[in-house]
């Protein structure tokens, strides 16, 4: 085989590659979309689900700084249940993905003490893994597989109707 067609098969093959892959972003996008919201809301819902427990924790675990407990416990818990509501279903461009990355840094910031130390480090690493997540989200968007891609095409074709 020459290095001309080599170079030419190899081509061809990044080609296809490429494609496949571009055709893959908005489920991977939407996957990982309802894998990171799914933690946040499932701790949102936990914690309406026993609001005296969560107040207690606010109270007395949780260091949360600058809000009263009682107001890290509502803005923590409204934030963890929209932004994850809005980021699963993609409404609202990459705003919900910046909140939740700010509920996740308050989640962090506020349970240092025990996220730093050696029994803690694993939740850490999972802090860090959302964050990840949320962080490519709001970067790269979050794919076309949206309420907000459903909305624009339903704007285009009552324009053009």
């Amino acid at each position: 085989m020459s290095t001309q067609s080599l170079a030419h098969s190899l081509r061809r093959l990044l080609d296809t590659l490429t494609k496949s892959a571009n055709l893959l972003q908005s489920p991977f996008a939407l996957g990982a979309r309802v894998y990171v919201s799914w933690v946040f809301l499932h701790s949102g819902l936990l914690k309406i689900g026993n609001w005296e427990q969560t107040i207690w924790l606010f109270e007395n675990e949780y260091r949360v700084p600058v809000l009263s407990p009682l107001w890290g416990a509502i803005t923590g818990t409204a934030g963890e249940l929209s932004f994850s509501v809005l980021l699963i279903l993609g409404l609202g461009g990459r705003l919900p993905a910046l909140g939740l990355f700010a509920v996740n840094a308050m989640a962090v910031i506020s349970y240092w003490h025990e996220l730093s130390i050696d029994s803690g480090i694993a939740g850490l690493r999972q802090h860090e893994l959302w964050g990840f997540i949320i962080a490519m989200l709001f970067f790269y968007g979050s794919g076309n597989w949206t309420l907000d891609k459903l909305i624009d095409l339903w704007r285009t074709r009552k324009k053009t109707a």
